[in-house]
């Protein structure tokens, strides 16, 4: 089973952020230029919540000067680096999430998206595959 380590050592461990001060229209740039559905919000160097593109949609009748701090989640389900990328998909699908922060003694080091879960998942997969077609013509 890969873990999430092993998980955020193959894919890199960005993870986009905004201040809880920034305005909605600075997250929604930001979202924008790195091509990405959520940013961790952080003040200085602490984790304090997310916010999503579920959360702009929700609050697009706002004005843009509304801050993040005012729509972003603060109760926010999160992955260890122990964790399996199974556990965080069953976690993920349970709860109706597509974005976990990876904390490792309360620090951020990293996100997993619900993509890059089903990505690991299709690589585990093909290299059983692999293998077994190794091993069946190995044998012939």
């Amino acid at each position: 089973m890969t873990t999430i380590r092993q998980l955020l050592d193959q894919k890199g461990r960005n993870a986009w952020s905004v201040r809880p001060d920034a305005t909605v229209s600075d997250a929604v740039a930001e979202m924008a230029i790195r091509n990405v559905g959520s940013l961790v919000v952080m003040d200085g160097a602490s984790f304090v919540g997310m916010v999503t593109e579920r959360h702009l949609l929700r609050n697009a009748a706002l004005p843009a000067a509304t801050l993040v701090r005012d729509i972003m989640e603060t109760r926010v389900l999160v992955a260890l680096p122990e964790h399996s990328v199974e556990q965080c998909m069953a976690l993920m699908t349970e709860k109706r999430v597509r974005h976990l922060p990876v904390l490792e003694g309360g620090d951020l080091i990293g996100i997993v998206s619900i993509g890059d879960l089903v990505k690991s998942v299709i690589a585990d997969q093909k290299f059983v595959i692999d293998q077994m077609e190794h091993y069946i013509h190995g044998h012939r």
